[in-house]
């Protein structure tokens, strides 16, 4: 799987089994990204990088740091300080990706001018 910046100055590569989709509504992805953020997850020694020298890296708390290309501003990547893998912005991957959102995460921050579907019970037989 492929992905870029929206300008090419950054491309990348994503090796091996990746992560469904989590959305995330906290304040601070929604401050990065202006809406909420939706990644998916590599083991870090599975991401390839092509112009990592255009990335600019915030640490945006204690516990991660979010990488964003310094010439364009997109989005790209988030990484835990004490983990082995990256979290890719979904919306920077090229093509189909055959990817689905499987879980949201802190809703009770999303802004106030969306709505989340509501998830209807697991059906027991």
């Amino acid at each position: 799987m492929r992905g870029q910046c929206l300008c090419g100055a950054v491309q990348y590569r994503l090796h091996g089994s990746i992560r469904p989709v989590i959305a995330c509504h906290c304040i601070q992805c929604r401050k990065t990204s202006g809406h909420y953020v939706a990644a998916t997850q590599v083991k870090t020694a599975n991401l390839e990088i092509e112009g990592s020298d255009a990335i600019c890296w915030y640490q945006s708390s204690d516990q991660a740091r979010r990488g964003f290309c310094g010439t364009c501003g997109s989005q790209l990547f988030w990484q835990p300080r004490d983990k082995d893998v990256t979290s890719v912005m979904a919306g920077t991957l090229d093509g189909n990706t055959g990817l689905a959102i499987e879980q949201q995460i802190y809703c009770e921050d999303k802004g106030d001018y969306y709505s989340l579907p509501v998830l209807s019970a697991e059906k027991t037989s």
